[in-house]
């Protein structure tokens, strides 16, 4: 069975990731929706016409690569598409912020997304897609998102290191990477109107077009996707200037 698994799915951009691959990709048969809230998962499930297994996984927990690993097995998964969505981040100086939340994004962004790449490469083919779920955050350093844009830095750094050593499995790796949107994921982040000059004026981002571009952008095997011109100036900024210029010019 041809099957799309997406972690973080339980809303913003995970969730219209599944309603995307839903719509447009006919050779999958079943959407695996992996998130810690069970109940959203039920709520999108609701609206998906293709069979659906719901795993409200923590990812980040030690039990995480056991029962993964035994869902994969168990149903014998090829796995098509792989979408490493699951991620957070938190605006405050680095001293603000609590040593919890500095490590909990390294152990999300980072570790999380590299256990279950491991994990599910061994289920995958020619053809399969990987998608992470960067930012422009990794395009540069970011002062008041320091950890948080470290990660970035690391999805991006992997993404395009793997998507070189998957070619000759035919397997591609992209990067998505989004400005801010309208999510949960601001609210979470301490991202009140307000507490930013900077992102109370930057362009947002319309997290279903960025679903469907990243597909659209990972099926082209295209190894990074920006969206809106504003962005992809920025991420051509931040590859020929100083990054303690682009700090400056960033701010938070």
């Amino acid at each position: 069975m041809n099957i799309a698994i997406i972690t973080g799915a339980s809303s913003g951009l995970g969730e219209k990731f599944a309603l995307e691959i839903d719509k447009s990709r006919d050779n999958i048969e079943e959407i695996w929706l992996i998130a810690r809230r069970a109940d959203k998962l039920e709520a999108l499930a609701q609206k998906l016409s293709k069979k659906v297994r719901i795993l409200p996984f923590d990812i980040t927990a030690e039990n995480f690569a056991a029962e993964y690993t035994n869902a994969l097995k168990t149903t014998k998964a090829n796995v098509r598409i792989l979408i490493n969505n699951a991620g957070f981040g938190k605006l405050g100086d680095f001293t603000e912020i609590s040593p919890e939340n500095n490590c909990g994004m390294v152990r999300l962004n980072c570790e999380a997304l590299t256990l279950t790449t491991s994990l599910t490469l061994p289920f995958m083919n020619e053809g399969s897609e990987i998608i992470n779920s960067c930012s422009i955050a990794s395009f540069a350093p970011n002062t008041r998102m320091a950890v948080y844009s470290s990660t970035k830095a690391y999805v991006m750094s992997f993404s395009r290191a793997l998507r070189v050593e998957l070619k000759s499995r035919k397997i591609n790796c992209l990067a998505c990477c989004p400005g801010p949107m309208d999510t949960e994921f601001l609210s979470l982040a301490g991202i009140a109107k307000g507490s930013s000059h900077t992102f109370d004026t930057l362009p947002r981002v319309n997290p279903e077009i960025m679903a469907r571009n990243s597909l659209k952008a990972s099926s082209r095997k295209k190894a990074v996707y920006t969206c809106r011109i504003f962005y992809k100036f920025y991420r051509l900024l931040a590859k020929i200037l100083p990054h303690s210029l682009v700090m400056k010019l960033a701010g938070t």
